[in-house]
Formats: structure tokens, sequence, C-alpha cells
């Protein structure tokens, strides 16, 4: 793999350079296998500069195994909400709870019962047995392959299952000879695998960046870059082209009637899954069709005002979004119990929604308009 490119000489300019490179992160300032865990499933297809607060916010919240296995799922998709990708938080708990049946609440310092736990894949267990625990494992992702093939002009599909894994297996085995190397551990306060996980992750987050020309002229593999060497670094990695997304057209709604505004809780499986929403419905609705929509939900609606478009791209689809604010009468003054189990909508205090319901970055461009007053741009219902 890699086309036999000798791995060990990259190693200690690697480290050398790391032990004077090194990013100052909250999860790095305390590594415990916990903080670890976390930081990792955040940084998910996620920027450093994003999960910041959220980790911060997360684990002062919930500072252990335990309170994250008790705690409750509104709270928890709170804690997350604005991260996206809501199924990590579930299957961080679930992860939790299997560590407070089988490990007494802590996470187990074997690479394979990392493996065994939910939401956890070779990547995240290689980086949590390496850098908490000091293990001579490694962990590969995107990062680690993209400077990896860079480096040993590597032009294999990435994407290839069985390229992956031969990377693993060069450098497990890479690993397991720097365990008996002397003098590496001064550049890494003495946890070698650790470091050298996150030396190869801040190389390729740092400086041989994936968008836009890599900053070879600080990196400390200058003489040994076969694909410098060959004018080759933008061409590399090779990866195949993702499927094309789906697009869905919606039209999303702020229904208020007056200090309320209406949500429902999704399904608890599919796209967003167990969040809450606002009032939407496929395609873009015309007047007479948005009108003849909110009275088939049994309101009554006064007023009208057209909000901005937006859009939310997700993995595989991107929602282009109508938005409008609608006013309508308090069902309670209809002697309504509005509430309809079957569909699931009910009204919540617009002042406190945001605190207490986590709604989607999917909706954050109409969710600003929570509290909105509707004004001089409005229609009256019966003449949109």
């Amino acid at each position: 793999m890699l086309d036999g490119f000798a791995l060990e000489p990259l190693a200690e300019p690697l480290l050398r350079w790391f032990s004077g490179h090194a990013r100052v992160l909250p999860w790095r300032e305390k590594p415990t296998p916990y903080r670890v865990w976390i930081s990792e499933i955040m940084l998910q297809q996620t920027r450093v500069e994003a999960v910041k607060p959220y980790f911060e916010r997360f684990t002062r919240a919930l500072p252990d195994v335990r309170a994250l296995a008790d705690c409750p799922e509104d709270r928890l998709l709170k804690l997350w909400e604005g991260l996206g990708y809501y199924n990590r938080a579930r299957n961080l708990q679930a992860a939790a709870r299997q560590m407070t049946e089988q490990y007494h609440g802590r996470l187990p310092d074997s690479y394979e019962q990392l493996l065994g736990l939910k939401g956890i894949g070779h990547y995240t267990a290689g980086a949590v047995a390496s850098i908490a625990y000091g293990q001579y494992v490694p962990a590969v992702d995107g990062n680690v392959l993209r400077v990896l093939t860079r480096v040993a002009a590597d032009d294999t599909d990435i994407m290839n299952q069985a390229f992956r894994t031969g990377v693993e297996k060069a450098l497990g085995e890479l690993l397991q000879t720097l365990a008996g190397r002397d003098g590496l551990a001064e550049y890494c306060g003495g946890n070698v695998p650790g470091a050298f996980n996150q030396a190869l992750m801040e190389l390729g987050a740092t400086v041989c960046v994936p968008n836009g020309a890599p900053l070879c002229e600080d990196c400390p593999w200058q003489a040994f870059c076969l694909a410098k060497r060959q004018g080759i670094v933008r061409q590399l990695p090779v990866k195949r082209k993702a499927k094309e997304r789906r697009v869905e057209e919606r039209t999303v709604l702020i229904l208020r009637d007056g200090e309320r505004v209406a949500i429902r809780k999704r399904p608890r499986s599919g796209l967003l899954a167990g969040l809450y929403e606002l009032p939407n419905v496929e395609g873009h609705l015309s007047a007479d069709e948005l009108l003849a929509y909110v009275k088939q939900m049994r309101l009554s609606p006064v007023r009208i005002q057209r909000l901005a478009d937006a859009r939310h791209v997700f993995s595989h689809v991107e929602w282009r979004m109508w938005g409008y604010a609608i006013l309508v009468e308090d069902p309670k003054m209809q002697g309504s119990d509005w509430r309809q189990e079957k569909d699931g909508w009910f009204f919540v205090d617009a002042a406190d929604a945001g605190e207490r319901y986590a709604i989607p970055a999917a909706f954050a461009a109409y969710a600003q308009y929570i509290d909105l007053k509707l004004g001089n741009e409005k229609y009256e219902a019966g003449s949109v």
C-alpha cells in the first residue's frame, strides 16, 4: 500500500514539527478518555472552530459518561443543537449507556472493546485508544489519507475500502516500530502514538490542506514529498465523485397565534429524527394553496407576510425553501383544542421556544423570525 513508500523516516520530523505547532484546543488541554471521545465525535464533518464552544458547553453540562447516559433526550438534543448530524448525539448516549452497563461508566482502554460501542468506528477507536490511553494503534481519517497519498504520490482512490484498510495496516506496523525507538518521547510528553496520530491530522488540517494551495513551505515533509517533486500536489488525493444531491422544494411557515408559535416533534427515525420543526410542506405553495393548507390545520389565518427564501444542504439532499409568517386566531378563542395527536402540532411560547426545544439548523433562516411582529408587509388573509 502507498506503493511501497517508506513511512518510518517521516515520524521524527513530524513529531518534532508537532511539538512546536500543535494548536491549543480545549480537548487537548485535558485529554481524558471521555473528553477525547466527545471531541472526536463532534469533529466528524464539523470544523474545529465551530466545535469549540459546543464542546465546552456540552462537557460542562454532561461532564462524564453517567451524566450523558442519564440525560433526557430533549436536553441532549438541545445541547447538540446547531452541530447537525444529530444521530451522533444519540449514538453518544447509546454508547454511554453501554459503558454504564458493561464498563462501570468508563471508556474501555481496548481498541477492540471501543469498536463494540455504538457510533465508534476504526478512526474514533484509534483516536481514543492512542490519545487517551497511549495505545500503539492508528487513527486514519480524511486528513491522514490526504497527507499520506500526497507524500507518496499515490493516486489510488481513497474511497476504496481496501486502500483505507491497507493504510491502517501500514500505520499500525509503523507505530509498532516506533514503540522501540529512543528519543521520540521528548517531542510528545511520553505519548508517542497519541502525538503521532494527532500530528498527522494537524498536518492535514493546517498545512497540507484540502481546499486551496497547501502550505508546502511550512511542511516538515518537504524533503520527502513526491507529489511536490512531481508537481501534482493539487491533483491528490483521488476521490471518486460523490452522488449528486437530490433537490427538494419546501414551504416553511412561522405560525403565530399572538405570543405562541407552532412546532412539532419529527419522527424518531429518518432525516432530523426526533427534533422539533416548524410547519412545512413539500413544494412551493401558491397563495391560494397556502391558505388552504392553513385552514386544513383547522386554523383561521388573519395576516400573512412573505419571508426571504433560504436553502439548507444536507449530505444527500438540498432544501430550497420559501417562507411565510402567518398570524392566526388563537384556537382557544374558537373553543378548539387544536393539538392533534395524529399530526403532532402544538403551540409553545415564542419567547422561550429557542431555549427549550432543539430546532435544527435546517430551519435556522426561519427560526430567527419566531419573535417576528408582523409589520407593514402584510396581507389580509382574504385577499392573498
